[in-house]
């Protein structure tokens, strides 16, 4: 009993020396650093990713997912540094954990939108009233919404579902996306008739050409507040990246993809 309790603590010993080493072999290198981010935020930080390598010269890299399953990782101690969820829930649970340096602040607001190709019966202009004779009558139809277990933007769109009185009729047709990305293929691909979106996704120049979108009232749902913290041990060039999210250049990028500004710093 005791010489297997010496094994297991020495291989946890052993986890835990390479978890450290691979972080600080990936800086000697020269790699830049690995930030998690929410599945939405995908084109929008890429792009506020390049202006800050134009305008600082230092790079990072990016991990993305829902914010269930990287939250999770970061649990595992997956090397990230930095972690922007599409939620504040995900950021306030790695804080309690002591996983970050603090419980860090918003950096935007995201938005939901009834998203439908153009091919579709289903017409954008019809919901939600419109959408219970289409799905009240063929069991083939599809909708897609990310997975409410794991994605904040698949459960904004349950509550709008429910805000609607869609749910109970549409949850035998629904097909979950893993994060919110894989949903919006889902209702590009012909998989579905159509799904719920974030908004930042609907304005890029494949779905603005593939289909129609209506953007959900804010009331159908909790607020999408996405939060952004520093994971411990966090590099410099990390900590340059997260006070890059907060001046003009990043906040002009978040703006024009669709998200809504609290002010500059706000804790919540």
């Amino acid at each position: 009993m005791f010489c297997s309790r010496l094994i297991l603590l020495g291989f946890f010993c052993l986890l835990l020396i390479v978890n450290v080493f691979s972080k600080s072999t990936a800086l000697a290198s020269g790699q830049a650093p690995i930030i998690a981010v929410a599945s939405n935020m995908r084109l929008t930080i890429e792009k506020i990713g390049q202006s800050f390598q134009k305008e600082t010269g230092l790079s990072v890299r990016f991990s993305f997912g829902s914010s269930g399953n990287l939250t999770r990782q970061i649990f595992q101690g997956a090397p990230f540094e930095m972690f922007l969820s599409a939620d504040e829930d995900y950021v306030f649970r790695l804080a309690e954990a002591g996983k970050t340096i603090d419980r860090g602040k918003i950096y935007a607001y995201g938005r939901i939108v009834a998203f439908t190709p153009t091919n579709s019966p289903l017409k954008t202009a019809d919901f939600p009233h419109g959408y219970q004779s289409i799905f009240g009558t063929n069991l083939s139809n599809r909708y897609a919404i990310a997975n409410p277990e794991l994605a904040p933007y698949g459960r904004a769109a349950k509550q709008a579902l429910i805000h609607t009185g869609l749910w109970e009729t549409m949850k035998p047709y629904l097909i979950f996306g893993e994060n919110i990305s894989q949903t919006a293929q889902f209702s590009l691909s012909g998989s579905a008739l159509g799904g719920i979106i974030a908004y930042s996704q609907a304005l890029t120049p494949q779905f603005a050409a593939s289909g129609r979108y209506k953007l959900i009232p804010t009331e159908f749902h909790q607020p999408l507040g996405q939060r952004m913290a520093l994971v411990n041990g966090a590099s410099a060039t990390t900590m340059e990246f997260y006070k890059y999210l907060e001046r003009e250049p990043a906040l002009e990028i978040f703006r024009s993809n669709g998200y809504a500004l609290v002010r500059v710093g706000a804790q919540h």
